[in-house]
């Protein structure tokens, strides 16, 4: 039976963001009393829908770690962000750079968030574990090494491969990131790193609207080790599977990781707000399973998931249980009630213009290890 952790603490709940309408403050004539899109409601709910479902007992519960010390957040972040952020958190909190706001704490819960998946990591590098979900809070992907960007204040991907390799070793290390939006953040940290495979599938020019192209491929000896794979709005189950056939797993294989990681963004959901692709809970199981076939295939099973974005409170719980029962293999039971209306929206099949965008990203495949 595969061995599966999961990491989830309270603490994550209580990370601050404020009132708002979806990513903006409230404020003019963004009202008051309105919750924040980065809010605790829709993490709170995959781990409610795991507890009922009686899946977490299947489960190995990581829940006893301390947060990433100041040396440890430095191998990524400079040590003026991380002053910053310090300062501001003690003082009430303020906003980490771009559309990322916090509260007072929130510098310990996003070390304690970016602690997780080090935590996971290693349980899994140990074989204690095969795989892992890391349900964390605030996410990681969009932050850069100075400033905090897109609801994420820590790197927390980019700062687990860090640690993890300076604790074992030269580890070859592949990231995908199949959030909505773009993974800005490893893309950065590992544009001239050939040991770091980095593959972004994202709605086109969603956010950060400057990156996330075709052409940003690496440089140097990174040249062909920077994969996006910009889908069209739309964009459903069908273009979905096919980017992981003709682009994620042929890279992969080319590349033979050590570990894979999954930056596990539900925001591509067909109900979410701040996303217009149109994948389900059917979506996700299928790629959960098109990756851990990938890292058997390569590493052990060696497969580290992580939780990113995902706004639809009704909606991602599905998504997440989705996940959780393809890498532990066991049915929970749980149906998921809206797949019978998302998975029959017109277009969720492959279409032409999709095709065509997805081919373009795969034609990069062949600079691996050219």
């Amino acid at each position: 039976m595969t061995r599966t952790g999961y990491v989830f603490h309270e603490k994550y709940m209580w990370h601050n963001t404020g009132q708002g309408a979806l990513f903006l403050p409230a404020g003019g004539f963004v009202q008051p009393d309105i919750v924040h899109g980065e809010s605790s409601d829709s993490k709170r709910r995959i781990d409610g829908l795991i507890s009922v479902s009686g899946l977490k007992p299947h489960l190995t519960i990581l829940e006893e770690f301390a947060e990433l010390t100041h040396d440890q957040l430095a191998l990524f972040h400079t040590p003026e962000y991380l002053t910053r952020i310090k300062t501001m958190s003690d003082e009430g909190g303020g906003n980490a750079g771009e559309l990322t706001p916090f509260g007072p704490g929130s510098y310990e819960i996003a070390a304690l968030s970016a602690a997780a998946p080090l935590v996971a990591g290693r349980a899994i590098l140990k074989g204690e574990l095969d795989n892992a979900y890391v349900l964390n809070r605030p996410p990681g992907h969009h932050a850069e090494a100075d400033i905090g960007r897109g609801f994420c204040i820590f790197a927390n991907g980019v700062l687990a491969a860090m640690n993890l390799r300076k604790e074992f070793g030269d580890l070859r290390i592949a990231i995908l990131d199949w959030d909505v939006h773009h993974g800005n953040g490893a893309q950065k940290a590992f544009y001239d790193d050939p040991s770091t495979l980095v593959i972004s599938m994202h709605q086109y020019q969603n956010y950060p609207q400057d990156s996330g192209f075709v052409e940003e491929i690496g440089e140097g000896a990174g040249r062909g080790y920077n994969l996006n794979i910009p889908l069209p709005p739309g964009s459903g189950h069908g273009a979905y599977l096919h980017a992981m056939d003709t682009v994620v797993a042929p890279a992969i294989d080319a590349f033979r990781p050590d570990m894979i990681f999954v930056l596990s963004g539900f925001d591509a959901g067909a109900t979410d707000p701040l996303g217009r692709n149109m994948a389900h809970s059917g979506t996700y199981r299928e790629m959960t399973g098109q990756v851990m076939r990938l890292a058997d295939a390569h590493c052990g099973g060696k497969l580290l998931v992580m939780h990113e974005g995902g706004y639809s409170p009704a909606y991602t719980p599905f998504c997440g249980i989705a996940v959780l029962e393809t890498l532990c293999g066991r049915a929970s039971g749980v149906e998921d009630p809206f797949l019978p209306v998302v998975s029959n929206f017109g277009m969720q099949e492959l279409q032409p213009h999709q095709a065509d965008m997805i081919a373009r990203s795969a034609e990069i495949v062949r600079l691996i290890g050219a």
